[in-house]
């Protein structure tokens, strides 16, 4: 496995090594030594999330507030999704900034998403499974979310022109500003 670095310091893209043949493939997904020596971050996993959604689907920009703020290991099991992670830190050098990434079923790349940043997906296929594991509980008190579309961040989502399907909570997310 190798950790690649984004614009955003913290922010890393996981590519696995994968061992294929004619009969299919094989890679270890998470193993707890390998990721703390490539990322130097020493994670608890309490809690693994699986959702399956279709095409356009945005889910995000979701965080929670401390004490349960929540690291997250990101990755797609089925399709594909636009990945993204916001720093919304106030004492970041990359406050306000975000990293994009495509996620695949096919490309198998993870993205670590530490505490403190707020994070959403938009489906680019038909459908598309998502797990993720976290470092802390969900918390439906400490929940919030930041607007997908805050002129502020100027997310790139590819949308093509589509309008992006979004939950009732997240049609309600906050800006920037607002945070």
């Amino acid at each position: 496995m190798q950790a690649l670095k984004t614009s955003i310091a913290d922010v890393l893209v996981l590519e696995p090594k994968v061992f294929g043949d004619a009969r299919g493939f094989f890679f270890e997904s998470f193993n707890r030594a390998v990721f703390e020596a490539l990322t130097g971050v020493k994670a608890d996993f309490v809690q693994d999330n699986h959702s399956k959604s279709a095409r356009d689907v945005l889910r995000g920009l979701h965080f929670q507030l401390a004490p349960h703020a929540q690291g997250k290991l990101v990755r797609v099991t089925q399709g594909e999704v636009y990945d993204v992670a916001v720093d919304i830190r106030r004492d970041s050098p990359t406050y306000g900034q975000w990293h994009g990434e495509i996620l695949s079923a096919e490309n198998r790349k993870q993205m670590w998403i530490p505490a403190g940043l707020a994070h959403g997906f938009l489906v680019m296929s038909e459908s598309a499974e998502f797990l993720y594991k976290t470092t802390d509980y969900y918390a439906p008190e400490a929940e919030r979310c930041l607007r997908w579309d805050d002129p502020a961040l100027n997310i790139a989502w590819p949308l093509a022109g589509r309008k992006p399907q979004l939950s009732a909570k997240d049609m309600q997310g906050l800006s920037l500003a607002q945070l």
